[in-house]
């Protein structure tokens, strides 16, 4: 179950007990301060080795995510400290191979810690992720119908991550730099999947 907590922070509980909980913390929403200290934070998070075929580093996706209006960067926090990051952009689908950029958010930058990894925490933020989209697209009335990501075929881990997160493989994308990808989407509400 996704829990809003206030103005860009969702936690994520499950099962009636809460063993660890997820956290997305808006960079957008924080003052000058608070967000150069949940940058702090994104600059101390580590890659696994050869995880940075992958994903870049994090705190230059968290400040390009802050350097551009359609994306909202987010630092994972679970058990108080931060755990990964993650960004949403709106009217970039087709990054991620999907057939339009506005019929889905596209989830990006996402990685979670080398040291926090194998505790489910990856499943969660992506869940949250799809119900922060939600409430964004609800806010503004931006007619998305859910989140799209691209996931590197040499990365189980990451697909069945996402798959348990409830993602739905949409097919193959060849424009990744790390060779091939699969589409990965899931809508809101468990709405169609396409």
């Amino acid at each position: 179950m996704t829990v809003p907590e206030g103005p860009g922070l969702f936690r994520v509980v499950g099962g009636g007990v809460t063993l660890s909980s997820v956290w997305l913390i808006s960079l957008r929403d924080l003052d000058a301060d608070a967000c150069a200290i949940q940058l702090g934070a994104a600059a101390e998070l580590q890659l696994s080795q050869g995880q940075e075929r992958f994903v870049g580093d994090p705190l230059r996706m968290a400040l390009a995510g802050l350097a551009e209006d359609s994306r909202r960067p987010y630092v994972i926090e679970s058990d108080g400290r931060a755990v990964g990051v993650l960004t949403l952009q709106s009217g970039a689908a087709r990054l991620a191979g999907w057939p339009d950029d506005h019929s889905a958010w596209l989830l990006r930058g996402f990685l979670i810690d080398r040291r926090h990894q194998g505790r489910g925490l990856g499943q969660k933020a992506a869940a949250a992720a799809v119900a922060t989209a939600e409430k964004l697209t609800a806010r503004h009335r931006t007619g998305e119908t859910g989140v799209v990501l691209s996931v590197n075929e040499a990365n189980p881990a990451g697909l069945a991550a996402y798959r348990r997160a409830g993602f739905v493989d949409q097919g193959q994308y060849n424009g990744g730099a790390a060779g091939p990808q699969r589409i990965m989407f899931r809508g809101f509400a468990d709405t169609t999947m396409r």
